[in-house]
């Protein structure tokens, strides 16, 4: 499931376009970081978000040009601008809250913004942030939430590239993997506190 999220949100809700400029939130995620790959595979350069040292060091190795910790920085918004000052074509969000409120300042007229997940927001009880009509009426930007199952004749499209890029070694997996049944409520909070890299699985 977060392979063919990647791809259709990628490919089709977004429409990415070869050689763009991409920015990708909670991206050593299961989807994150697939979607990191696949844009890389379509010539784009690719800034990730991601929450610790350790993930940093991990996107890099899947070939993302540039990863921010943003637990590490003073101004969010000020090192995603550093780190493409030209703006990003496509915006892929799996976070939400203060990330995007960074990531729409940065964008580029007439840029995309993909909503895929708000992890960060799930569980605030009155979440505040920026106003972003503005922006996105300045910027002409166009914003679309989305659930793969929304495009079923997509699924197995995606999946058979998916399985073809894995295949030629073009596109690599990352698993968290928790041992034991009485763990499954750590694992779920652990999806909220971002202490997975990739999928988050537990085995029984």
């Amino acid at each position: 499931m977060p392979g063919i999220t990647a791809n259709i949100g990628l490919l089709e809700v977004g429409q990415l376009k070869q050689g763009e400029t991409v920015l990708v939130s909670g991206a050593a995620g299961a989807v994150g970081s697939t979607v990191g790959q696949i844009a890389k595979l379509h010539g784009c350069k690719v800034v990730g978000i991601a929450g610790s040292d350790e993930k940093v060091t991990f996107l890099k190795k899947l070939g993302f040009d540039h990863v921010i910790n943003y637990k590490t920085v003073e101004s969010l918004e000020d090192v995603v601008n550093a780190a493409c000052p030209e703006g990003f074509h496509l915006f892929y969000d799996n976070v939400g809250g203060p990330v995007i409120d960074a990531a729409v300042k940065n964008m580029q007229v007439h840029g995309r913004i993909v909503i895929c997940g708000s992890i960060s927001q799930y569980n605030v009880p009155d979440a505040k942030g920026p106003r972003l009509e503005p922006l996105l009426l300045w910027k002409r930007l166009r914003a679309q939430g989305f659930i793969y199952s929304d495009y079923p004749h997509l699924i197995d499209k995606a999946l058979e590239q998916n399985a073809t890029w894995i295949k030629e070694g073009k596109l690599k997996k990352a698993v968290t993997v928790i041992e034991g049944f009485e763990n499954v409520p750590q694992a779920f909070i652990g999806l909220f506190t971002g202490s997975n890299t990739g999928k988050m699985l537990v085995k029984v």
